[in-house]
């Protein structure tokens, strides 16, 4: 009874295994192509967490006779290609990373069942959470730590006293509050790192249907970019700048088109989840609308990947229930 495995467990297991074995292989193709020694020690850092949960995944599924997913392997990465990233750029890159792991371990500690599932999950959220520490850092260091806005802390406690606070969808609102800061910058940061990494994508791909997508994601980022940025230009607070320099001009692709693709449909669902923590939390009525209005462009923008995907037999299916149906069809 301990190998079993709930519908839960493996989905969640399945999915931790498929984005790590990806990571895997983004890692190792940065670590032929970095120069300077305190982000080299990041990325190893990175590097190891990916390989250690991909074999405790392994173990896991061994031990409840469940296949191997094919995930992302080495035929995926083209490791004599030139390089396509400066080194400051991993920096950042770690860090969107990261952001996506902690969303999966994190959400499903309270789900999953089984003591020795739950405690694989729980050590991933604590390894994740010291790889943020140590990017930070390095980050602060290089000048390549994205801050968020200084706002002025209040004079004394206050209270609502009009629903003119929920401000209103045309027309002028009150100033920003700190909440709303935060999911504004915090979904900023993941497009500006989004379209630095689709850029490189863009310009590397061999497929023609490939390149289109990946330049269409990549006008998707810049407009949300645009959009959110005028949010916070309206209360005269600055906002992160772009790290496109960050690119190099390789044209030489070190990444199977899968694998692209796949990489930034994963991407564009961890901003389906960002901009939903954003909606859940704010209180102004058009930042609210705006995030739901960016979230619907990008899940459309999803659903394409998930087609192209489809399309050339690149999307490897989770794990499912049984379909009874087939059965009373006999």
């Amino acid at each position: 009874m301990k190998s079993m495995l709930t519908g839960t467990e493996m989905g969640k297991l399945w999915a931790t295994y498929i984005g790590n074995s990806m990571g895997k292989c983004m890692l190792n193709y940065y670590l032929k192509n970095v120069d300077d020694p305190e982000i080299k020690v990041a990325l190893e850092y990175a590097l190891e967490l990916s390989n250690n949960n991909i074999q405790t995944i392994e173990f896991f599924f061994n031990q409840a006779d469940f296949p191997i997913p094919v995930g992302f392997t080495d035929s995926d990465v083209n490791f004599k290609a030139p390089r396509l990233f400066i080194d400051e750029f991993y920096l950042h890159y770690m860090k969107y990373a990261s952001k996506a792991g902690m969303s999966l371990y994190s959400i499903a500690i309270p789900l999953v069942t089984r003591r020795d599932i739950r405690d694989f999950f729980i050590k991933c959220v604590q390894d994740t959470m010291k790889l943020q520490s140590v990017v930070a850092v390095i980050s602060e260091s290089k000048n390549e730590l994205m801050n968020s806005p200084v706002i002025q802390p209040p004079e004394k406690v206050d209270f609502v006293h009009s629903q003119k606070f929920l401000g209103s969808f045309f027309g002028k609102s009150r100033p920003l509050q700190g909440l709303e800061i935060a999911h504004i910058f915090g979904n900023l940061n993941n497009d500006i790192t989004s379209k630095a990494l689709i850029i490189g994508f863009a310009q590397v791909a061999n497929d023609n249907k490939v390149r289109t997508f990946l330049e269409r994601g990549k006008d998707i980022n810049q407009k949300h970019i645009e959009l959110l940025t005028e949010k916070l230009s309206q209360d005269g607070l600055p906002s992160p700048t772009l790290i496109d320099h960050l690119v190099t001009s390789s044209t030489v692709s070190p990444f199977s088109d899968k694998i692209m693709v796949f990489h930034k449909v994963d991407m564009f669902n961890v901003k389906i989840r960002e901009y939903a923590n954003g909606i859940s939390l704010d209180g102004r009525k058009d930042i609210g609308a705006l995030f739901l209005k960016c979230q619907a462009e990008v899940m459309l923008y999803v659903e394409d990947g998930a087609n192209l995907l489809i399309e050339n037999g690149w999307l490897e299916k989770p794990p499912e229930a049984v379909d009874r149906s087939k059965f009373l069809n006999k």
